[in-house]
């Protein structure tokens, strides 16, 4: 996949969505089915949604898309924390809690500045 060199939540929310991929298959093979179900269709579709958004036909539209990718990353971060608080698995959450709080700030940021440019 191509993606603009300067377009970093495009980069992120990417990289962020193979790494929780790589997070689901790590919980399947600790016996955990049901949570990494749900972390793996909201972490994934918060870069889905990015794109949908630089695809936008306006400015409302653009907001509409970050907007549902930052309520996606917000339910993503619950779900870590979930992880974190159940011990259910034995991975360590606090690294991906790290990155989707970066993302959580980023899409805020061009959403706040796009509001702000209407």
């Amino acid at each position: 996949m191509s993606f603009r060199q300067d377009n970093l939540i495009q980069i992120k929310t990417f990289e962020f969505a193979l790494t929780i991929i790589k997070f689901y298959m790590e919980c399947k093979s600790q016996n955990e089915f049901i949570l990494s179900k749900q972390i793996l269709r909201c972490g994934t579709s918060i870069g889905a949604n990015v794109e949908e958004a630089i695809a936008a036909q306006s400015k409302k539209d653009f907001i509409s898309k970050l907007s549902i990718a930052n309520k996606e990353a917000r339910e993503t971060k619950y779900w870590l924390k979930l992880y974190q608080s159940s011990n259910l698995v034995t991975i360590q959450v606090d690294p991906y809690l790290t990155e989707i709080e970066s993302i959580i700030n980023i899409l805020t940021k061009i959403i706040k500045t796009s509001y702000e440019n209407l």
